[in-house]
């Protein structure tokens, strides 16, 4: 983790572009990644929300800057809360240790940039 801010709509939004390279390069190989994270997310006995919350902390076990940003922005979304975003931190900090506790206040910082219309 950098000592600088992450600018996480602007880390989202070249990603996507990188993302879209891929896609032009190896569109079967994207096509059945989008459709794996479809299918993963669909609400069932989990609901969208809550899957996005597990995403978000797996997102940040694996210090994955790019999975916050995506996963925070989904969440925002579904109306998620600043108190369901911590408490999924909680758990990923848990699982993961202190390293994960950086990338856990990273997250918030990308829910509080998310969140500004």
């Amino acid at each position: 983790m950098s000592s600088t801010r992450t600018d996480y709509r602007a880390l989202t939004q070249r990603v996507s572009a990188d993302l879209a390279t891929l896609r032009a390069a190896t569109p079967e190989t994207m096509k059945a990644f989008d459709d794996l994270g479809h299918a993963a997310l669909t609400s069932g006995a989990l609901d969208r929300k809550t899957k996005e919350l597990m995403a978000l902390a797996l997102g940040v076990a694996t210090h994955c800057d790019a999975c916050i940003g995506f996963h925070v922005q989904a969440l925002v979304r579904l109306g998620a809360t600043r108190q369901e975003i911590d408490e999924a931190l909680g758990v990923a900090t848990y699982m993961g240790g202190g390293p994960s506790l950086m990338y856990a206040a990273n997250a918030v910082s990308a829910f509080e940039e998310f969140s500004r219309v």
